[in-house]
């Protein structure tokens, strides 16, 4: 237990769905850890957070967008473990639209500061000149990615799967969009089981991503990438998936997101349906939480919209 972080929360729960040739489908509830430090941002950050109060950094500062699960809940581990945060948001037309957007202003609410950046000068996040200013201004800070994923993440996320879930799964699924999180898993994984990501983002260089984080001997483990249901790239939607949301809402009582575990659920059940999966596999899939984006007036005229 890390002040309001129960990482025994996380339990796992199998659909009572009847899925062709035996196939059970189980959900580990990573989003039950916290309201908003959740699922694989609470994984991410868990090992960050310890090496901040080592290098006796007081101050977080870290990249997203305007509905980014990344920025929330540094945000929220920020307040939470006693830290100052800054978060530097993508788009300077956002600055006037704060109270608008829940994701932005339950950051400043929970004491980040906010400042808004054009997309061009967002892209030199990985610049040195461009993180120097940065030092300038704020003084020292320790330094997050965007999506939070680096080295102590990674092993933040090895910690996901238990020796249980390692000896009672043929397959582990997660939603991928900077690669961490399935970094981690593969890592953990047994070398029995195969782990499919299903990336969020369109195009097919995600693969190459999640290879650079891994080792050598992880390399060669039983493992995907698969590109199939981004429905359009990071963000996009389609009808069917939000129909798909609603209805597994209804029957599981379970919230999901439409830009990462939406589609990752979509395309397991499609690809139950096409036979993808042996008969009696055991499948686990990661529910990395991330629900608090579908506060956002964009989800909620979509759902309008669709239904």
């Amino acid at each position: 237990m890390y002040y309001g972080i129960d990482e025994k929360k996380s339990v796992n729960q199998t659909l009572n769905v009847s899925f062709p040739n035996h196939i059970t489908l189980t959900i580990k509830r990573e989003d039950l850890i916290h309201p908003v430090i959740s699922g694989n941002k609470w994984r991410k950050l868990k090992y960050n957070l310890l090496a901040a109060r080592q290098a006796g950094q007081d101050t977080l500062l870290t990249f997203g967008g305007a509905y980014s699960n990344h920025i929330a809940a540094v945000a929220a581990a920020g307040r939470e473990f006693g830290f100052n945060s800054i978060g530097i948001i993508r788009g300077e037309e956002l600055a006037s639209q704060v109270a608008q957007n829940p994701t932005l202003a339950a950051a400043q609410a929970n004491r980040m500061q906010l400042q808004f950046v054009s997309r061009a000068d967002y892209r030199m996040k990985h610049d040195s000149t461009f993180i120097n200013a940065l030092s300038q201004r704020y003084g020292s800070f320790y330094l997050l990615p965007e999506g939070g994923t680096n080295q102590l993440a990674i092993q933040g996320c090895a910690e996901i799967l238990t020796d249980y879930d390692k000896q009672h799964f043929e397959h582990i699924c997660c939603a991928a969009g900077t690669g961490g999180t399935i970094a981690g898993i593969i890592q953990s994984a047994a070398a029995r089981q195969q782990v499919i990501g299903f990336s969020a983002l369109k195009g097919d260089f995600l693969a190459d991503e999640v290879k650079a984080w891994l080792s050598p001997q992880a390399l060669a483990a039983n493992w995907r990438i698969n590109s199939d249901y981004h429905f359009g790239g990071y963000g996009k939607t389609r009808p069917e998936l939000f129909a798909f949301i609603q209805s597994f809402s209804h029957q599981t009582g379970m919230m999901l997101d439409p830009v990462y575990t939406g589609k990752m659920l979509f395309g397991i059940f499609d690809l139950i349906q096409r036979g993808y999966f042996a008969a009696n596999s055991r499948i686990l899939a990661i529910h990395t939480g991330g629900v608090q984006g579908n506060a956002s007036d964009i989800f909620k005229m979509q759902l309008q919209r669709h239904f």
